[in-house]
């Protein structure tokens, strides 16, 4: 009986890497009782961070952790997507030396209750990829690249490739992100996939978002923009009011800010 809970115990902290975690029902479904997570948790061979997930001791629980194991032990459809993405891939116009402090999860179902509870330093915002993607995948087909794997901080994190990270982005304007923020990340896109865009193109629900797209590109002479064929994109009819007293761009029939208004 002994040698069993102990080839248990060897066979959990084989499955759950240091600064990883579980939650109970990953516990539950692979064999770890209430009853034996109490004796794990008394032995110190786990601890809880909040109340249902549980981690080796050893370990400091960062973001990155947290993300990995949803998407990996956890199984959850999860991408880490928007600014956090462009961020760790470089492609942001600033970035804190403490990193990110918001983390961008887009995905199908909302993450755990428990996620917020951890006390992190960072906060977690959840995107539904259903309100900007007909496909749950951004373009319906892995082979146009819309997620990569990136490692950091010693975990490979699932991430949205640039081109879907920027759809991503436009999305959040004007409400949660400024024109001139993201004005400042479109002038250093510069290295797009043209093929890849067209795919999210054709699979993106919202009409701002693909305006945008072309709007900023224009704007800063994109050389991607000359590899897209604009004829085959769903652009909709009529105006677009995005920003109250802007001007209206004749092109893209968006109002944007004034002092943006002009091509550079």
């Amino acid at each position: 009986m002994a040698e069993r809970k102990r080839g248990k115990l060897n066979q959990l902290l084989r499955s759950l890497p240091e600064g990883l975690l579980a939650d109970a029902a990953w516990m539950e479904a692979h064999g770890y009782s209430s009853s034996l997570r109490t004796q794990y948790v008394a032995a110190v061979w786990l601890e809880q961070p909040v109340r249902g997930t549980f981690k080796r001791p050893l370990g400091r629980l960062t973001w990155q952790g947290v993300v990995a194991s949803l998407q990996t032990i956890l199984g959850r459809d999860l991408v880490v997507g928007g600014n956090t993405a462009i961020e760790l891939q470089g492609l942001a116009h600033f970035v804190a030396p403490s990193g990110p402090g918001v983390i961008h999860l887009h995905g199908t179902h909302s993450p755990p209750g428990w996620l917020p509870k951890l006390g992190l330093a960072q906060t977690f915002r959840f995107h539904r990829v259903q309100t900007l993607f007909k496909s749950l995948h951004g373009s319906g087909d892995n082979q146009a690249g819309t997620v990569r794997g990136l490692r950091d901080d010693a975990c490979t994190l699932i991430v949205s490739t640039p081109e879907r990270a920027f759809l991503e982005l436009l999305h959040e304007v004007p409400q949660h992100q400024t024109f001139h923020n993201v004005d400042l990340i479109a002038e250093g896109l510069r290295n797009l996939s043209p093929r890849r865009l067209s795919l999210l193109l054709a699979d993106c629900r919202s009409i701002k978002v693909k305006r945008l797209l072309f709007w900023f590109a224009e704007r800063h002479g994109l050389p991607w923009l000359r590899g897209i064929d604009r004829q085959s994109v769903d652009l909709g009819s009529g105006k677009r009011m995005l920003v109250k007293g802007g001007r209206l761009d004749p092109t893209c029939q968006i109002t944007v800010p004034e002092d943006l208004s002009a091509l550079l």
